[in-house]
Formats: structure tokens, C-alpha cells, sequence
């Protein structure tokens, strides 16, 4: 069904397909928030425990990393659609557990363990699914525009979901936020049933099992230069940049403002700009993306720079908002490259590749952070800020990134 739901030059939302899955998978993003607020709020709830927590949170990301290439493949092996409709029906079955469990007052904290443990796997599944059915849905000429809507949306839904979450929660309790989050996911249940399947073409998986597909996968990225070196540095950037955010803005929210509304206001400054960057995005057709990506790299390093330097909180939201417009317009157009230059056939594998790094490096890059934060928070930030530097400076010497259009 290769871009058959619509005429090259029709105007994006003219197609079902894709309208009607942005606009559930929108009222899916939203209830993910009641979610992503109730969690950690019911494991406090239970133990009081940052320790708890933690842990809680590690079980989602393991399995997440560790099965997103599977993911992947599995993709490729099936469809993005099947995917995808297999994993928001598991976690509406787990999500709704949990609050009928909390409200027949059964709720313990193992099953809290396997409800964290069930979306990291679904994560692994689904992130590398839902990059892959954009291809399969509009034209090659429209995916610019098309996940400039995606993660506009997704941007919105960040803004606008966490306060009145929490009203839910404080107002009629956790369970019913986890309710709500799974109620959320029929929206995006409904539009995945109604997409045709891509016809396959024969001896497209001639790979005897799922490792072989993704030894293939692999092979298929390392033979081109161009998007081997953009993924290396990609993660590089990554894992330079989500530590010490993730780390150094709750410290600093701590330390200098001791208020945790000051770290929601920091997190809204970011969503915003990345809200901004993303609607730009769609509206400009980027070339040079290879020089994008460096300018990319080097911009956020001098900003990451600064957030240990400067005191003030409008400072620190200038520089996030800063930080979000710029990181918010490159993965608009650097995510439609990689959709435009893969075949179709390796969409999920190479996509879960990418997410792999994003994901698979996190825990690691929160432990350096946490650990350096530690000893100085303005050095970690300058620390990071400069090898970000350093690494861009290593990747602009590379012709294969450079020539990147």
C-alpha cells in the first residue's frame, strides 16, 4: 500500500489513513501523560522510596533497550501496523490491571514491576513500528510535513497533558488516571484496524529467523557511509545530551530554586521551543540536512554550556526553549531523510537501529551524569557541552556526513 492512500500532489490531511491515525494516536500521546504522571506518584504512593522508583523505571528501560533491534525486525518481518495494534492492546490490558487492582484495593508493587516491564517491551515494539508506517502512508514528497504534524502533536500533548493529570490524581486519585490512559489507547486501536497491510513482496524476509533479519539490518546500514555515520553521530549527541538534562535540570530545580515547579516550568520551556521547531519544520523544505545536523551539534553544545553558568530561571527556559526549537526542527527533517533513503523492506530495522541509540545508551549516560553532578553540576554541564563540541568538530571532517541532502 506504498503511499496508494492518496495522489502525490493531494493536500496530507486529504488522506483517511493518515488523518485518522494522527488524530488517535494524539488522544493516545494525551492519556500517555495521566500515565507517565500516575507512575512514579503510585510508587511513592506504595513505598516512599526514590530507590523503588528508580528501579521501577530501569525495568522499563532494560527491555526497551534490549529488545528494541528485535523490535525492528519484527517489523519488517510482519507489518508496523500489526505491530503496533499488538502492542496498545497489551498495554490497555496491563494499564487497566493495574487500576482495577488499585480500586479492589489488590495493588502491590511487584504488579507495578510487571506493568513497567510490559510498556518497555511494548516501547521496544512500537517506536521503531510507528517510524515505519508513516513511509507506508503518504507519499515520499509529504513526510516532511507529515512528521512535522506527528511530532507537533506529540509536543502539544507534553504541554498539555501533565497539569491536568495531576489535577485528576489529586482530585479522584491515581487509578483513575490509569483509567484514562487506557481508554486513550482504543483511539489509536481504531485507525490501525482500519489501515490495509502493505502487499509484501515474495522473498523480501529470505532471512532464515529474527537474528538473521537483523544481522541484515545491520550489514545494510554499516554498507552506507552516509547513514552509518549519521546514526554514530546521532548517538553521540544523544548520549552527550540526555544525561545532564534529564539529571541536571531536577538538581538545579533543587539546589538553586527548591521548587519542583521550577523544573516543570524548565521541561515546558523545552516542549515548547521543540513545539515550535517541529511546526517550522513543516513549513520549510530543508536541503543540506548533513550540515544541519553539524550546525545542530554545535548550537546545542554551546547552549548545554551554559545551563551550568547562568543562575536565573528565565535564563535556563530561554536556553531550553533554544534548545528545544533547534533539536524539534532537525528530528522533523532528519527523521524524513532516513524515511526517504531506506527501503522499504528494512524501514523497522534501520529506524530501530536509530532508536537504539537514543535508548539503548540512556541508563548509561544518566549514570556518568549522575555520578559527575556529584562532584560539580557546572562541569558536568561544561564537560558535556565541550566533548559535544569536540565530537561535532570529529563529524564535519567526514565527507559522508557532509554531503547529506
Amino acid at each position: 500500500m506504498e503511499a496508494t492512500a492518496t495522489q502525490p500532489n493531494s493536500k496530507l490531511f486529504a488522506n483517511r489513513y493518515f488523518r485518522n491515525l494522527i488524530l488517535g494516536s494524539t488522544v493516545s500521546m494525551f492519556g500517555d501523560q495521566f500515565y507517565l504522571v500516575a507512575l512514579p506518584w503510585l510508587v511513592l504512593q506504595l513505598t516512599g522510596s526514590s530507590i523503588a522508583l528508580g528501579t521501577v523505571l530501569m525495568a522499563a528501560a532494560v527491555p526497551r533497550a534490549v529488545l528494541m533491534l528485535m523490535g525492528g525486525a519484527i517489523s519488517d518481518r510482519t507489518s508496523p501496523r500489526k505491530v503496533l495494534l499488538l502492542t496498545a492492546w497489551t498495554r490497555t490490558i496491563f494499564v487497566a490491571a493495574i487500576a482495577v487492582l488499585g480500586w479492589t484495593k489488590l495493588l502491590s508493587l511487584w504488579h507495578v514491576y510487571i506493568l513497567a516491564f510490559a510498556f518497555g517491551v511494548a516501547d521496544a515494539f512500537a517506536i521503531p513500528s510507528m517510524q515505519a508506517i508513516l513511509p507506508i502512508l503518504v507519499p515520499r514528497e509529504q513526510l516532511t510535513q507529515a512528521n512535522s504534524v506527528f511530532q507537533s502533536s506529540m509536543q502539544i500533548t507534553m504541554i498539555s497533558g501533565p497539569a491536568p493529570a495531576g489535577a485528576m490524581i489529586k482530585n479522584f486519585g491515581t487509578m483513575w488516571a490509569f483509567f484514562i490512559d487506557a481508554i486513550s489507547f482504543l483511539f489509536i486501536i481504531a485507525p490501525l484496524s482500519a489501515i490495509p497491510d502493505a502487499k509484501k513482496i515474495p522473498g523480501q524476509h529470505s532471512a532464515r529467523n529474527v537474528w538473521h533479519s537483523i544481522l541484515e539490518g545491520l550489514r545494510y546500514v554499516f554498507n552506507d557511509s552516509a547513514m552509518r555515520t549519521m546514526i554514530a553521530f546521532s548517538t553521540s549527541l544523544n548520549f552527550f545530551i540526555m544525561g545532564p538534562i534529564m539529571v541536571g535540570l531536577a538538581i538545579i530545580a533543587k539546589k538553586q530554586f527548591n521548587s519542583a515547579t521550577a523544573y516543570g516550568i524548565m521541561f515546558s520551556a523545552f516542549a515548547v521551543g521543540g513545539l515550535a521547531g517541529s511546526l517550522m519544520a513543516g513549513m520549510k523544505k530543508q536541503g543540506h540536512r548533513g550540515i544541519l545536523i553539524l550546525i545542530v551539534g554545535g548550537v546545542i553544545g554551546i547552549l548545554l554550556s551554559l545551563v551550568g553558568l547562568v543562575h536565573s530561571l528565565i535564563a535556563l527556559c530561554v536556553l531550553m526553549f533554544l534548545m528545544g526549537v533547534t533539536s524539534g526542527y532537525s528530528s522533523v527533517h532528519i527523521t524524513s531523510w532516513y524515511q526517504q533513503r531506506i527501503e522499504s523492506s528494512m524501514m523497522g530495522r534501520v529506524m530501530s537501529l536509530r532508536m537504539f541509540g537514543i535508548f539503548g545508551l540512556m541508563p548509561v549516560s544518566l549514570t556518568i551524569a549522575g555520578f559527575l553532578a556529584d562532584v560539580s553540576l557546572k562541569w558536568m554541564f561544561l564537560s558535556a557541552g565541550i566533548l559535544l563540541l569536540i565530537v561535532t568538530l570529529f563529524a564535519a571532517t567526514q565527507r559522508a556526513i557532509r554531503v547529506i541532502d
